[in-house]
């Protein structure tokens, strides 16, 4: 497969000095655990808060697909090295959903407060990406209407809380974006197994309540 040349090729061009740790990454979550992932467009070598894509008004710099787009997610390992062969500090991007995990993410702030909340009641949590400024909590795949009926159920829903479910996407560790590297703040257990993660209604109810109370209503980054 060709990347298109021209302006989006060197949009997207990345340092040739970096690591191997990110294929290493890609294509284990690729590989062993049959996450289907591309790489993520990244940040403006002049303004690291900026996208490389074209969009100057990019609420997720460097952490979102650009070229190829979504759909071409792949688990295939000859794939994943010819990508981040070429591109080999690309932001890993997950696509949520499928047989892939989907996920839940919210505020830093919080989202520490709901871990906290979701550890007292003894609620089983799987991996929990975090950035600067919102963590993910990976959950289930889930469909939408299975979403809609357990938002319909709540008074209320804090605008803050984003759900990452079919046809969405989410950086994976280690990648560096504009808005802060991608860390594992609740990392997988070691092994080659994919790994568990919670239904999305377990941790709904616990993050709800940690948004009300630190009064994060409002859509933020």
């Amino acid at each position: 497969m060709r990347e298109i040349l021209g302006k989006r090729r060197r949009l997207l061009s990345q340092r040739s000095d970096a690591g191997p740790e990110l294929i290493d990454s890609a294509l284990t979550f690729a590989t062993e655990w049959q996450w289907p992932v591309l790489p993520g467009v990244t940040a403006d070598r002049r303004s690291t808060s900026r996208c490389g894509c074209p969009d100057p008004e990019c609420s997720v710099p460097g952490a979102h697909p650009f070229d190829p787009g979504l759909l071409a997610a792949t688990t295939d390992a000859r794939m994943v090295r010819w990508w981040w062969g070429n591109r080999p500090a690309a932001p890993i991007v997950l696509a949520t959903g499928g047989s892939a995990p989907c996920a839940v993410s919210l505020p830093a702030l919080a989202a520490s407060r709901a871990l906290v909340a979701l550890d007292r009641t003894g609620i089983r949590l799987g991996p929990v990406t975090a950035s600067p400024s919102r963590w993910a909590i990976l959950v289930r795949p889930y469909s939408m209407e299975q979403l809609g009926e357990l938002l319909y159920a709540k008074d209320f829903v804090p605008g803050s809380l984003r759900f990452h479910g079919e046809g969405g996407y989410i950086a994976l560790p280690p990648s560096e974006t504009g808005g802060g590297d991608i860390r594992w703040e609740r990392a997988p257990l070691p092994g080659s197994a994919s790994p568990w993660v919670p239904d999305v209604e377990a941790v709904v109810d616990a993050v709800v309540d940690a948004l009300t109370r630190t009064g994060v209503s409002a859509p933020e980054l």
